[in-house]
């Protein structure tokens, strides 16, 4: 909401200065986001009137001119605007002049100078160069009777300042000039000026006939054809300006007219050329298959959820939000309808959202516009379009089918003080009431006030809890100190922030992206293997139509981004949530029921490990390369990868991350047919697990140095191709040792090319480091022994291995 200072004080105007008006509706609850001036300073620039125009004797496109701006004698001023003629006033920067500043940052002096041969005791000026606006196309021409000689400034009121409200949705009564001043007069006790409508006399019976077949739509409606009006008739600059320091461009007479009065008192209304209009107007919602053009120039197909005014051949409107270009008044138009009407809120709420744009009427009507004014509001409307464009006024027809119910509402006087936190009695309640114009009434502590009707946000108690807080104004509510006592929450050892995860992928080479959580419903289907993934209602687009369960998706695209732009080396990774289907999920302040939202963290890499050096050549990033990654995100805890399957990765490179017993992740390189579909050099290898198996940590314990020097034994056992590493590091700890083990390290693999005596076809040879100690005492041959045949024979029973040699 936009309006101009003078605007406000013509309503009401407390002794205050311009910064105290501001931080006086703020207080009140009225947030001022912003507050400047009209125009920016400059001086000594006063209104000009050209007594004469020649050609300049050296230039085309300059103009000598003869200005007469009160000294008497008439200034010599070499101009180039193209509207540079005799007789209009203009604003002219006389010699010494500080004009607004540049881009620079400098004001720009006007001094006595010469232009191609020909003295010039000042300069003309445009609107752009006061920074009035951006029109630069030719002098600012000035109202004929503008006093000459006289200051700009003071004839165009460009010391006014220009506030912007940023106002919550409750507070759709100060949607207005006047709303807004009488919420001033409230909070400041001065007067507010009440606007009288005085009613315009019918000249003729002229009358459209009217129907509201949907009053679940619309629940009044009034209107008022005037005939015979100059729709070419020229917008006074007085309501030009105002609405220009609104924000809003002037159109047409008949247009600023309607916008005006939405501005002044926040009644938005249409004006319909009369004359287009098929029989008479009904007022209902739409049809499915009906087609409407805006007057944005866009044609819209409404349904039934959609109101409209349409005749008798065709939608002409759409309810509370735009009209249509059909029925749009232009320079042809001779006679109006003029409607005012009351938009049940609920009705027009998300409307304008469906066809992608939005208007200050709908932004008004989903709020709550005063249906009790709709006859008053035309009077005034028609005054000005008689003053303004002239006309005859016809009869005016008011019809009414269900208004808003003014429910009263009980608030407590000592509910009320609690709330607030300060003591607050029954007189200053009624006393805050009373200056808000509410009637209230109060028995045995209880106060009732019936809201007006232009009060759409009193429906609980607590809204008249706001309203007392705001009279008796936050700044005077106590500083009271926590009852409570604070004290810090430390976060357990056994876990790790998010950050912390961050920072380690971070200092393993890994950049962090943030992508979109709803991602191409195909992505789900072909890298997830989810071929039912949540759906959005309203996407973004069609590849942004579903909500993700993997990550791998975004960072496979940012890979593509990168590589797209000639990057040679990426490493990527990002924490954020995913959305899976889960039907024991309930519903809780964060959670969805049937939608399990855990955080994720994947990474990507691609490309050579360390970069280009002479230290190291590889064919680039391989599987043992992230697997490491991984490790190191997750220790001091040890993972276990166990061979699986994932939709997105290579079969015979891709591991299942398990940690006790329980899978957290995977991890592998990317799919070969999905590496040809998304056009990849290489393949990238990926890694996604839950984020929190990566936050947790063992909380560290404290052991003594050991004080007796271990052992070591190397084994080498000879096993089947199929036992994995893992399965025999599992059968080596699950031996019987009484505690002696202390590690085992496999440091070699020999398989043979061709069957030999000790050792058949589909048989390798695993060597294995043991490490043995005792906390107690060294350790005896004899308890060494004992504890590498423990492991040779767990080895034998649990995997069918045999000691080599």
């Amino acid at each position: 909401m936009q309006f101009p200072e003078s605007w406000l004080r013509e309503f009401c105007n407390p002794p205050l200065a311009t910064q105290q008006i501001a931080d006086t509706l703020t207080m009140g609850g009225l947030e001022v986001e912003e507050l400047r001036p009209v125009a920016p300073p400059f001086t000594k620039i006063v209104v000009g009137e050209i007594k004469e125009a020649v050609q300049h004797p050296n230039a085309d496109r300059l103009r000598v001119c003869q200005v007469d701006v009160g000294q008497g004698a008439l200034l010599n001023i070499v101009c180039g605007a193209p509207n540079a003629r005799v007789g209009i006033r203009v604003p002219t920067a006389l010699v010494g002049a500080q004009l607004p500043p540049g881009e620079e940052g400098k004001p720009f002096e006007i001094k006595l100078g010469k232009l191609r041969g020909v003295e010039s005791q000042g300069m003309l000026c445009s609107a752009r160069e006061l920074q009035l606006s951006e029109d630069h196309a030719g002098l600012l021409e000035l109202a004929s009777d503008a006093p000459i000689g006289k200051d700009v400034r003071e004839v165009l009121d460009l010391d006014d300042h220009v506030f912007t409200l940023k106002l919550t949705p409750n507070l759709a009564h100060a949607l207005s000039v006047y709303g807004v001043a009488r919420e001033l007069s409230a909070l400041t006790g001065a007067p507010l000026k009440q606007p009288k409508f005085e009613p315009v006399k019918p000249t003729h019976d002229t009358k459209l006939k009217v129907k509201i077949s949907a009053p679940d739509l619309c629940g009044r409606f009034s209107g008022r054809v005037v005939r015979n009006v100059n729709t070419k008739a020229k917008t006074p600059q007085w309501m030009v300006d105002r609405l220009a320091r609104c924000g809003q461009r002037s159109v047409t007479a008949l247009v600023d007219i309607s916008n005006y009065v939405m501005f002044e008192f926040g009644r938005p209304s249409h004006i319909f050329d009369y004359d287009k209009i098929h029989g008479g107007l009904d007022v209902r919602w739409g049809k499915p298959g009906e087609k409407l053009k805006l007057l944005n120039g866009n044609t819209i197909e409404v349904d039934e959820k959609v109101g409209v005014i349409a005749d008798d051949k065709e939608v002409e409107s759409l309810a509370g939000i735009m009209g249509g270009d059909a029925t749009a008044v232009s320079d042809d138009t001779k006679n109006v309808y003029v409607e005012a009407a009351f938009w049940w809120p609920e009705a027009v709420q998300g409307r304008s959202r469906r066809y992608n744009f939005s208007t200050d009427a709908g932004h008004r009507f989903e709020r709550g516009v005063d249906p009790s004014q709709t006859v008053e509001h035309i009077e005034h409307i028609t005054r000005l379009i008689i003053d303004i464009c002239g006309g005859e006024a016809g009869p005016m027809d008011d019809q009414v089918t269900k208004l808003p119910e003014n429910k009263p509402v009980s608030m407590r006087v000592a509910r009320a003080s609690k709330v607030i936190g300060m003591p607050v009695s029954e007189a200053q309640c009624l006393d805050a009431f009373k200056r808000l114009g509410l009637e209230a009434t109060a028995r045995d502590g209880v106060i009732t006030v019936t809201p007006p009707p232009y009060r759409f946000d009193m429906t609980i108690e607590e809204d008249l809890i706001e309203e007392v807080t705001r009279i008796v104004g936050y700044q005077n509510l106590p500083t009271t100190p926590p009852l409570a006592p604070i004290t810090a929450k430390l976060p357990p050892e056994s876990r790790r922030s998010r950050f912390a995860v961050r920072r380690l992928l971070a200092a393993l080479g890994y950049h962090e992206t943030i992508n979109f959580s709803f991602v191409d419903e195909a992505w789900e289907r072909d890298l997830a293997g989810n071929k039912d993934p949540i759906k959005l209602l309203n996407p973004m687009s069609s590849q942004m139509s579903v909500m993700r369960s993997s990550l791998v998706g975004s960072l496979l695209q940012v890979l593509k981004f990168n590589l797209d732009r000639k990057a040679e080396r990426v490493r990527v990774f990002e924490i954020g949530r995913v959305f899976q289907r889960d039907s024991s999920v309930a519903t809780t302040d964060s959670t969805v029921h049937g939608v399990n939202q855990p955080m994720h963290v994947a990474g990507l890499a691609y490309g050579e490990p360390d970069g280009l050096q002479w230290g190291r050549k590889s064919p680039g990033t391989d599987f043992y390369d992230v697997k490491g990654d991984v490790e190191s995100l997750l220790a001091p805890r040890t993972a276990e990868f166990v061979t699986a399957n994932h939709p997105a990765m290579h079969p015979g490179r891709c591991a299942a991350i398990r940690i006790d017993g329980q899978t957290v992740g995977m991890v592998g390189e990317l799919h070969p047919k999905w590496r040809q579909a998304w056009d990849l050099p290489h393949a990238p290898v990926l890694f996604e697990l839950d984020l929190d198996a990566a936050v947790q940590r063992h909380v560290a314990v404290f052991e003594p140095v050991p004080k007796f020097q271990p052992a070591e034994r190397d084994i080498a056992v000879i096993v089947r191709d199929e036992v994995t590493h893992d399965a025999l590091l599992r059968a080596i700890r699950e031996a019987d040792t009484h505690g002696l083990l202390r590690g085992a390290l496999l440091f070699d693999v020999y398989k043979p090319k061709q069957a030999t005596a000790g050792m058949a076809a589909n048989e390798k040879s695993l060597a294995v480091r043991l490490t043995l100690a005792s906390s107690e005492a060294t350790l005896t041959d004899e308890q060494i022994e004992a504890a590498v045949g423990a492991v040779v024979e767990r080895v034998t029973q649990g995997l069918g291995g045999r000691l080599r040699g």
